[in-house]
């Protein structure tokens, strides 16, 4: 299926093209600013590489167009002689592409008066596809939509979470779903994705190094912030169930609330520096949360141990990334982690907190197997 790893890599990289609008709004060029625009009866020759928080091809483009934006949108008067490439938050045809369309976005439509020429890739978390496609359809999403007026002239690859194919969508060469599906990605301004592809390293290589570098960093988070961290654990042992529906809330409500922002110019620098921020916070709830499934596996031997409950933490994650479902585990936990860290941060306990997470000066409890 494809992976909420590669929803949020894509959400990522939504906001890091967004906000390149920012800049390019600087350059005052007409193919860069908060918003590009090609009028209808317009005619662009040549290539058009196009950055902008908004794109939008109403006229004509007699060449390429390879674009990262917020938004981007060719209407039904629009037409691209060549092919389309682009990174953006949302990609909707409605118009004429004669050449290929390659897409990486969080939503692409391709609308009932849609017409691709050639073949078509799309990586995204919402992709919808009405109008008529004249080669081949490769597509990894998370929810994939056929609907009824679609047709596709070659064969069709995809990997989806959820997917609906109409019975009345033409297919030529019929629909295959693919698991692990590989979408080569864009070319933008010249640099495919596929370049930054480095050497196949095993994967018990990454999780070795994530679990030494997690583990060093709730090292850091314990001794630095020892009573919070003692607050944290608390109500993610205490108060799981309300810890971990905060934590869902905030997982939904912030990336909508940074992509709203993104759809905005003066909103796109917040939104960048939101999506860093909100990253860097999900890796420190993912610490905490291990720290919590720790501390509530150890209680179950009547042991208490802040170390021994961080590292038997991190350790059962990591192992988890080997076994079926267990994506499904380390949510959970990240979405338990997450919320206490939020209950906590309001200044909420867990009935006065998690006796394991001591602070440094604090010996062992009395009557533990430390003491």
């Amino acid at each position: 299926m494809f992976s909420t790893n590669k929803l949020v890599a894509l959400f990522l990289v939504a906001l890091v093209v967004g906000s390149l609008a920012g800049v390019a709004t600087a350059q005052q060029g007409p193919t860069a600013g908060g918003a590009v625009v090609i009028d209808e009866g317009e005619t662009y020759v040549g290539d058009l590489e196009a950055t902008g928080g908004t794109v939008i091809i109403a006229g004509t483009v007699d060449g390429d167009v390879s674009t990262a934006a917020g938004n981007v949108v060719v209407t039904e008067t629009g037409a691209v002689t060549g092919s389309l490439e682009g990174v953006a938050g949302s990609v909707t045809i409605e118009g004429t592409v004669d050449g290929d369309v390659n897409l990486a976005a969080g939503a692409i439509f391709v609308r009932d008066t849609a017409t691709v020429g050639g073949s078509m890739e799309a990586a995204g978390g919402d992709v919808r596809l009405d109008g008529a496609i004249g080669g081949d359809v490769r597509v990894g999403a998370e929810t994939l939509t056929v609907g009824p007026s679609a047709q596709i002239g070659g064969s069709m690859e995809y990997d989806a979470g959820t997917a609906a194919i109409d019975s009345s969508a033409a297919i030529a060469g019929g629909a295959t779903q693919v698991d692990n599906i590989e979408i080569v990605g864009p070319s933008v301004f010249g640099v495919s994705v596929s370049q930054f592809e480095g050497p196949v390293i095993p994967a018990w290589v990454f999780t070795g190094y994530w679990l030494i570098a997690n583990f060093v960093l709730g090292a850091i988070i314990i001794l630095v912030a020892p009573q919070f961290a003692r607050r944290v654990t608390g109500l993610g042992t205490k108060k799981a169930v309300r810890s971990g529906g905060v934590g869902l809330l905030l997982v939904v409500a912030i990336p909508i609330l940074l992509l709203v922002l993104l759809l905005t110019i003066i909103g796109i620098p917040l939104s960048f520096a939101g999506g860093v921020g909100f990253a860097l916070t999900l890796w420190v709830a993912s610490i905490y949360g291990a720290l919590v499934l720790g501390t509530w596996l150890l209680s179950l031997a009547d042991y208490d141990n802040r170390w021994v409950a961080l590292f038997a933490g991190l350790f059962i994650l990591a192992l988890l990334d080997f076994v079926p479902l267990g994506g499904v585990i380390d949510f959970v936990v990240l979405l338990v982690g997450l919320g206490a860290f939020a209950l906590a941060l309001r200044g909420e306990s867990g009935d006065d907190g998690d006796e394991s997470v001591s602070t440094p000066d604090e010996g062992p409890q009395e009557g533990s197997p430390m003491a």
